[in-house]
């Protein structure tokens, strides 16, 4: 009798596959028949594999027929660790204070690699998408949804411009993991829009700051930043 095989057991082919360059970013997986048929697992193996591949933003899923229907391959590691880490939080096995902590430790240096990169068509681009996302949150008609996503933004395009791959998706997982607290908070803070007005006021001085190469000056002000925006924010969250 043939032994079926677990959905851990699936993840493991698609990880060798992965690893091999068999499926690469973009590739549309198989039905779920093709694959319980192919693997020699049930349909509801392949349904469990298939959750955990989107959970860890390892693939989107259309629903319906068509040519977007189905399973496709991505890489979205930040906003999955964000996800893990927002839950996390939320049972309190996270202090987030220590996330703070973290962000500091990450995102200062990162500022100093932003204002110490050379010159490159990547480096302009990345700092003009960061003053664009400035530029909308300057609008006061923005939802604070939108404000916070485009802070979120902000603060990716500026941890891009020096740091690797992976600390990156770190720090913008970090970001994405605290904006639950934030947005509960500020229904409680006195006045939001004082507030939104100092936050630009700090961001804009940490863009100048990586424009104009003053790598310790973007360190300094940016864990400034941070530090006033918790004690503003994360007050109201639990330790």
């Amino acid at each position: 009798m043939h032994r079926e095989k677990s959905f851990t057991q699936l993840l493991e082919v698609f990880e060798r596959k992965l690893r091999s360059g068999e499926l690469v970013v973009g590739d549309r997986l198989p039905g779920e028949r093709t694959l319980a048929e192919t693997y020699g697992v049930s349909r509801a193996s392949v349904r469990e594999a298939l959750r955990v591949l989107d959970a860890v933003g390892l693939i989107t899923t259309g629903v319906g027929s068509g040519p977007k229907a189905g399973s496709v391959v991505v890489s979205e590691p930040s906003e999955a660790l964000g996800w893990a880490l927002r839950m996390h939080l939320a049972t309190s096995s996270l202090p987030v204070a220590d996330v703070i902590s973290t962000r500091l430790h990450l995102e200062g240096p990162a500022m100093v690699e932003a204002a110490a990169a050379p010159d490159s068509l990547e480096r302009d681009a990345a700092l003009q998408r960061a003053g664009s996302y400035l530029d909308e949150m300057d609008d006061p008609q923005i939802t604070d949804e939108r404000f916070h996503f485009c802070d979120t933004r902000f603060h990716y395009e500026l941890a891009a411009v020096g740091s690797n791959l992976v600390m990156k998706t770190i720090i913008d997982s970090l970001r994405i993991a605290t904006i639950s607290y934030v947005q509960e908070a500020v229904p409680h803070l006195e006045d939001w829009q004082a507030v939104k007005r100092t936050l630009q006021e700090q961001h804009r001085g940490i863009l100048a700051a990586v424009v104009d190469r003053r790598p310790q000056d973007a360190r300094a002000r940016l864990e400034e930043h941070i530090l006033w925006f918790s004690r503003q924010s994360l007050s109201f969250a639990r330790p």
